[in-house]
C-alpha cells in the first residue's frame, strides 16, 4: 500500500470520529439482567415497529459514537425500531461482575437478541462495527439462529484477531493502540478498587494490546492466554456456519485490518463480501447531501434485498 493510501486510510478513520455530528432524538435507556446477575444497558429508539435492528459497537465504544448514531438514524428513518446496546462496562457505569466484554462474548449478544424476541419483534437485523462486527458474525456462525433473525451486516471486522493485534502494534498505528490501551487500563484500575484480585499484573508492565489480552482479557474470560482467545474468537473461523444473508464490508485501506480480513477462500453463498478501496476503519464517509455515509447506504440497500 502506498504512503498516500495509508494516509487516506488514517484520515478516513479519524475524520468522522472527530467531526461527525448526528442529530438524533434521545435514546430510551433500558437495563436488563444477564444470566450471571450482571447487567447490560440498552439504548432504544422506538416507533412501534415489528422490525428491529440491533447495533453492536466497537472496542471501547458505546451507543453514542457517531457511527452507531448514524446507522441508528438511517434505520429508524426507514421504519425500524433501534436497539443499540452497550457492552459490559461501556454504558457509562462499571458492570458488577469480574468479567468485562470481548470479541467473542456472544452470550451477551444472545441475551440481547432473546430480549428482542421476547418483546415480539417479527424481523431482527444484526449490525456490528469492528469488534461488534466480529461478535455478530461469530454469533451467526456458531449456533442455530431463531427464524426471526433475518440478516447480519458487519463493518470493519478484525475477523482474524491475532494478525490484527500485530497490525495494531505497527508504529503507524500507535495512536490507536495507545488510546485503546489507556482506556482499558483505566477500567482495570477502576474495577480493582472493589475487586483487588484483578490487579495480579502490574499495569505499567503492559505495553501492547496483546499483553493486555494475555494478562486480562484471556484469563478473565476462560481462555489460556491471548493466543487462545484470538484463535477461539476470530469470526473468520465461524463464517462457514452462517446460514442467513450476511454482508461484510472491509475497506482495503483500513489501518486496523490484516490481509486475513479479506478472505478469498470462504465459499458460503449466504455471505456477500464488499471490499471497497477506501473507507478507513468504521469511516466510510461521503458527502451526497442526504446525510448518509456509505456504510449506512450499503446497509439499507442490503436490508431491503432481504425484505423482498
Amino acid at each position: 500500500m502506498t504512503e498516500n493510501k495509508i494516509m487516506l486510510g488514517h484520515l478516513q478513520t479519524i475524520y468522522p470520529t472527530l467531526f461527525r455530528k448526528v442529530s438524533l432524538r434521545d435514546y430510551e435507556r433500558e437495563r436488563i439482567t444477564t444470566p450471571d446477575n450482571d447487567f447490560l444497558d440498552l439504548d432504544w429508539l422506538k416507533q412501534n415497529s415489528k422490525k428491529v435492528v440491533i447495533i453492536s459497537h466497537g472496542l471501547e465504544g458505546n451507543t453514542h459514537r457517531a457511527y452507531v448514531k448514524g446507522m441508528a438514524k438511517a434505520f429508524y428513518n426507514d421504519g425500524y425500531d433501534v436497539l443499540a446496546w452497550n457492552f459490559r462496562g461501556c454504558g457509562g457505569g462499571m458492570n458488577k461482575a469480574l468479567r468485562f466484554y470481548h470479541s467473542g462474548a456472544t452470550d451477551d449478544l444472545s441475551t440481547v437478541v432473546d430480549h428482542a424476541i421476547h418483546l415480539g419483534y417479527e424481523t431482527i437485523l444484526l449490525i456490528g462495527f469492528s469488534l461488534g462486527g466480529n461478535l455478530s458474525l461469530k454469533y451467526g456462525g456458531e449456533r442455530a439462529l431463531n427464524s426471526k433473525i433475518k440478516g447480519i451486516i458487519a463493518f470493519s471486522v478484525p475477523m482474524h484477531l491475532y494478525s490484527c493485534s500485530l497490525q495494531l502494534s505497527k508504529p503507524s498505528n500507535w495512536i490507536y493502540a495507545n488510546r485503546f490501551l489507556k482506556s482499558l487500563k483505566n477500567k482495570i484500575t477502576e474495577k480493582s478498587k472493589v475487586m483487588p484480585e484483578l490487579m495480579r499484573t502490574a499495569l505499567r508492565e503492559i505495553k501492547t494490546l496483546q499483553q493486555f489480552d494475555d494478562a486480562f482479557t484471556g484469563p478473565l474470560h476462560g481462555f489460556k492466554d491471548a493466543i487462545d482467545y484470538y484463535q477461539k474468537c476470530s469470526a473468520l473461523f465461524f463464517l462457514e456456519g452462517i446460514k442467513i444473508p450476511t454482508l461484510i464490508v472491509n475497506a482495503q485501506n483500513d489501518p486496523f485490518l490484516s490481509v486475513e480480513c479479506f478472505p478469498a477462500s470462504i465459499k458460503n453463498n449466504r455471505i456477500k463480501f464488499k471490499f471497497p478501496k477506501t473507507g478507513g476503519h468504521v469511516g466510510f464517509f461521503r458527502f451526497l447531501g442526504n446525510g448518509l455515509y456509505s456504510s449506512e447506504s450499503w446497509a439499507l440497500e442490503f436490508a431491503r434485498t432481504i425484505r423482498k
